[in-house]
């Protein structure tokens, strides 16, 4: 198989089951949001030197390549290859957010991002996640989607925000706390 079509050269992909759509219309604009959303989960991972993390965001990166694929299939269609995002798997970030949010101290500031690599790396996922989140709701004021959807990638934010906490506080490297200047 090429790893070309040349059907991008005139502004077009394919959805999932093979119908045309513009590489600009909202659906293709949220996937493709989501792909570079599990490329900083990547970037993350090579600057991790925590397992546990390292193990969420390797979890992390194979359900968003499913949400990649849920919202690359055309309103309508069905496959078995698709798993649309479930109220347990919302349920299960909190999970995680509330175990690892247990092992922080307090949060008395805003954070700017930053502090170790790994904890640099998600928050800049973080920021990644909220522009996916923003995509999603664009599309499903278009087109419907997943009820989940939102939810999931609003609690996964969340969850890279206090995973980042985690990877500074298990480095033993501070939050560096934003201070609003006085004018």
């Amino acid at each position: 198989m090429k790893i070309y079509t040349k059907r991008g050269d005139r502004g077009e992909t394919s959805l999932f089951g093979g119908q045309a759509a513009s590489k600009a219309s909202p659906r293709v604009a949220a996937y493709g949001e989501v792909d570079e959303l599990n490329a900083t989960l990547g970037l993350a991972r090579a600057a991790t030197r925590d397992g546990e993390i390292d193990a969420i965001l390797a979890g992390l990166q194979a359900r968003l390549f499913e949400l990649g694929a849920e919202l690359a299939t055309p309103p309508g269609r069905v496959s078995k290859a698709v798993v649309p995002v479930g109220a347990g798997e919302v349920a299960a970030l909190e999970a995680i957010i509330d175990r690892l949010d247990a092992e922080l101290p307090a949060q008395k500031h805003f954070v700017l991002p930053g502090g170790s690599p790994a904890a640099a790396a998600l928050h800049l996922a973080r920021t990644v996640c909220r522009r996916v989140e923003r995509a999603v709701v664009a599309l499903s004021g278009a087109e419907p989607v997943g009820p989940q959807t939102v939810i999931f990638l609003n609690r996964l934010s969340d969850l890279l925000f206090v995973m980042a906490r985690t990877a500074n506080a298990r480095a033993g490297v501070p939050d560096v706390p934003w201070i609003a200047r006085r004018p």
